[in-house]
This record gives C-alpha cells, structure tokens and sequence, in this order.
C-alpha cells in the first residue's frame, strides 16, 4: 500500500488524549495534536531564554556558550534569572517538550492502533535526562548539582563529576550501563548487515551478471544458525534491541543517581567487599 494511501487510511478522527477534535489536524504530514502544540511552546520559549542566556553572557562562542544552574548556595529554591534562574526555566521547558512528544506519540499510536512500545522507550531516555537535572539534584539538596547547558561546560561537568569519585568507571551502574550500550550496538549492527546483505545481495557472477533475488527470512536464519548455532528470530533481534537499548539507558541513570546520594566516596572503595570476603583469607 502507498505511503500516502495508507495516510488517507489513518487521518481519523480520534485517538487524542486531551483536545478532543479541536487540535486533531495535521500540517503537511505531520500530526499536531494538542501535544504537538505544547512541544512547539515549550521548545519556542526553551530555545528563546537559552539564546537570552547566551546574550547575557560573555560570550557568542557556540562551544563556550553556558546556561549554568543555580550555585550550591540556592539550595532547592529559585534564583534570580542571571544566577541560575534560566537554567531553571529551561529545565522545565525541556521536561515540558519531551513529556509533550511522549504523549503526542501515544496519540499516533491510539491512530494507527499499535502497541505504545515507541513511547514507553522514549520515556525511558526522558527519565534519564530527568535524573540528572531533577531527580539528582533534589537528593542532593541543591539545584546547583544539575549539568549546566552547553557544550564544553557539559563535558567539564561529566569530567569533573567522574573525578569527584576518583574512577567513576569503577561505579558496577555505569560498569552495566556501558556493557549494554556496547551489546546495543553489536546486536543492532549485527541485524542491520544481515537485512542489507539479504534485501541487496548482489549479482551472480555469471556472463549476464544478474541481479540475485532478495533473500527470505530463512536465509537470514540460517546464516545465525551457521555462525553461532542459534538465531533468535526476525522479531526476537527487534526485541532484544529494545531491551539493551533501554537497560542501557536506565542503568545510565542510576550509576549516576546512586553517586553521591548513596555513595559519597571514590568508588574504588566500593569494591572493599571484595577483598575483605572470607575467602581470600
């Protein structure tokens, strides 16, 4: 079926959330959605003070520009625009844009009658994001403990957070969270040289030099089976990508959630158990 076919087929009304039919309108292929409405606000007003910030500042370097949180002194309270308040309300767009693109997913998917399984994974990300500015920082009892927005200030941050606790590579979160991001890629590399190499696999090498025809799931199948013994399947490699990718995200954010709320010393120390077990003794 034509895409644009199939788009006739699924331009309904019904599905939204909240709005009922007053915002169930697309612009060109794009549906918009109450939701669609409140991440094109919060975006405009995010991306509005984030350019404000940089016109108070010293500078119009794209890599020296920062929005810097609230200093430690704020605690949990608000601060004047300069001195942090702008990272205040930017945090709150951003949240306010992601949750909104969330649920104007949700609205798709009610139209098109799939599962939420799109949404459910972005969520994910937005709860890592989450606990970096919220979650985190409320722990700690500061908003100052938040990664300020911008390019070189948000890696001076990861720097200089990773040093706070001497090797933060010694953290077992982040130990997990980097295993799954590299399974992640394997996997879903793995499963897109196969579906190339079946769907285009070449010519045949006679006089003629024919286009091969595409393979099947079969061929697919069988060459896992023959490499490593087992094949889990064209759902199943769609499945376990979903699983790494958000375990990957989720323990992203608790190796960083647990470092400081939890765990206040360089996490070296951490692994004292270790040593001090019984049987090495």
């Amino acid at each position: 079926m034509a895409l644009l076919s199939f788009e006739r087929k699924y331009r309904v009304r019904g599905g939204t959330l909240l709005g009922g039919d007053l915002f169930d309108f697309w612009v060109g292929p794009f549906y918009v959605g109450f939701f669609g409405l409140t991440t094109a606000f919060f975006s405009a007003v995010g991306t509005a003070l984030i350019l404000y910030g940089a016109a108070i500042g010293p500078t119009w370097n794209i890599w020296r520009i920062s929005i810097a949180p609230p200093d430690l002194s704020y605690g949990l309270g608000l601060a004047p625009l300069a001195e942090g308040g702008l990272w205040q309300i930017i945090t709150i767009c951003a949240i306010g844009a992601f949750a909104s693109w969330a649920l104007r997913e949700v609205e798709i998917c009610r139209k098109l009658g799939i599962g939420y399984h799109v949404p459910f994974a972005f969520s994910v990300a937005i709860f890592a994001y989450v606990t970096l500015v919220v979650i985190r920082p409320m722990l700690l009892g500061a908003w100052g403990h938040g990664f300020p927005y911008g390019i070189f200030s948000h890696l001076d941050w990861v720097s200089n957070v990773g040093y706070q606790y001497l090797h933060f590579h010694y953290n077992p979160a982040h130990m997990l969270a980097v295993s799954l991001f590299f399974t992640t890629t394997l996997a879903l590399s793995l499963h897109g040289g196969l579906i190339l190499s079946a769907a285009n696999p070449g010519r045949d090498g006679t006089l003629e030099n024919k286009p091969m025809e595409v393979k099947t799931p079969e061929y697919e199948d069988t060459f896992f089976r023959d490499i490593i013994g087992y094949s889990v399947g064209t759902l199943g490699i769609h499945r376990l990508g979903l699983i790494l990718a958000l375990n990957a995200g989720f323990w992203s954010a608790v190796c960083i959630v647990i470092s400081g709320p939890l765990w206040n010393q360089g996490w070296p120390q951490w692994w004292n158990w270790w040593l001090d077990l019984p049987i090495w003794s």
